[in-house]
Parts: structure tokens; C-alpha cells; sequence
């Protein structure tokens, strides 16, 4: 997959200040054929070491001695692992829309998507992972998000806690694989190779039901079962 940068990849989503309640229900859920279309994002910031403020677009490409990048998960309950912010993407947004709404839902955050997607994958549910058919499945798109707000107070912080991680640390807490190579084409796209090779040991998954199979490859990323 190759990297995307410059500002005409960017695409800032204009959203209220405010915190407004998150959307609940599915009558508005888009679907493609039997699966129900998500849409995410792996947010993630670039601390500039001499602490020097730079252009919010010019982090792409950011594989120097000046920088570190850290990314944001939320937690949910009763568990130790983390995820990345996704939700529905419904019939009255675009899918960087719907992207840019699950962060600041479940993460409080907003922020520059960039349009060229990590990649795309398919997720099942528990209770249809031993199903063939799509029925129950969900094709999820996912970006990277370039925070340039924190919200004090967000619609699902009940709910989900934020927590800003290194990659190293971010590979340890991910609760799929399919989260783990989204972070992994964020990190080749921002050109920080290090932590991947600090992280090349596959960590111990804290969810063996969480497991998942390759469908298929594209140039749009792995399609893989959860």
C-alpha cells in the first residue's frame, strides 16, 4: 500500500465544539449487499522532540530523530485490551464523515483524516464466527486521523476511556490482528519503522475467540475475519 501524503489527502471534518449525544440505532446503517458498512480510525499525534510546533498537515512522512508519534485507544468495559474508535457508517454522511463522528463519539477527539484509507477488513461477530455466510458481518474502513483537538467531555466517555500509547505499547493492548496491521500501515505511511521492529514479536492475544483467518489480499489492504 503505498504512503499518501501532502495536504490534497487531507480532509478536516467540520463538527461541533460541543459535545452532542451519540448516535444510537441502525436505521440509517448503510450496507453493501449483506454487510453492514463501518468506518474508523487509528488517531494518532507527532510530538515534535524540541517541542517546535509544525504544520498540522506536514506529519506524513515523519521517520526522523525529532519526532515521536503516539496513537489513541479507547478501552471498554470489563476488559484489559484496547481498541481503535468505529461505528456504523450511515446513510447521511460520507465514510470520512462517519470516521471523523466514531472518534469524537468514543474518543472525544477531532482531527485531519487522510482520505487514502489503511485499509479495509471485514469483521463477524462471536456469535456468527463459525458461519460461512455474510450474514451478521461488517466491512469496516478505516484512516488515520491526525488529532488536532481534545474534547474535555465526549458523548460515550461512560463508556470509553482515552489513553494515548507508543506503537510499541499500542501492539500489546490491540485486541485483533486486524488492528495491529491497520497500526502497522499508519506507522510505513508516517515512515516510523522502529517500533514495528520493536513490536515484530507477535504479542499474546488476550482474546482467542478474537483470532481471524485471511479471506483476501487487495491493494486496499487485508480483508480478515474476527
Amino acid at each position: 500500500m503505498s504512503a499518501a501524503g501532502g495536504v490534497a489527502c487531507q480532509r478536516a471534518v467540520a463538527m461541533s465544539s460541543d459535545a452532542v449525544a451519540a448516535r444510537k440505532g441502525r436505521l440509517k446503517q448503510r450496507y453493501d449487499n449483506e454487510f453492514r458498512l463501518v468506518a474508523g480510525c487509528v488517531p494518532y499525534r507527532v510530538n515534535k522532540k524540541d517541542d517546535e510546533v509544525g504544520n498540522p498537515c506536514s506529519s506524513l512522512g515523519v521517520g526522523d530523530d525529532t519526532a515521536e508519534v503516539e496513537v489513541l485507544m479507547i478501552s471498554t468495559p470489563h476488559r484489559t485490551d484496547m481498541v481503535f474508535p468505529k461505528g456504523g457508517w450511515e446513510d447521511d454522511e460520507d465514510v470520512y464523515q462517519a470516521a471523523s463522528r466514531e472518534a469524537m463519539e468514543e474518543a472525544g477527539v477531532k482531527g485531519i483524516i487522510n482520505i487514502a484509507a489503511l485499509g479495509h477488513w471485514v469483521f463477524k461477530s462471536k456469535s456468527s464466527q463459525n458461519s460461512t455466510s455474510p450474514r451478521g458481518a461488517c466491512k469496516g474502513y478505516i484512516f488515520a486521523m491526525e488529532v488536532t483537538e481534545e474534547l474535555e467531555t465526549w458523548p460515550e466517555q461512560d463508556t470509553h476511556n482515552r489513553r494515548w500509547v507508543s506503537p510499541a505499547e499500542a501492539y500489546q493492548l490491540c485486541r485483533y490482528d486486524w488492528m495491529r496491521e491497520a497500526l502497522t500501515a499508519l506507522l510505513e505511511r508516517l515512515s516510523v519503522l522502529e517500533p514495528v521492529a520493536a513490536a515484530a514479536a507477535t504479542p499474546e492475544l488476550t482474546d482467542q475467540a478474537g483470532m481471524y483467518m485471511m479471506l483476501q489480499t487487495s491493494s486496499d489492504g487485508a480483508v480478515a475475519l474476527c
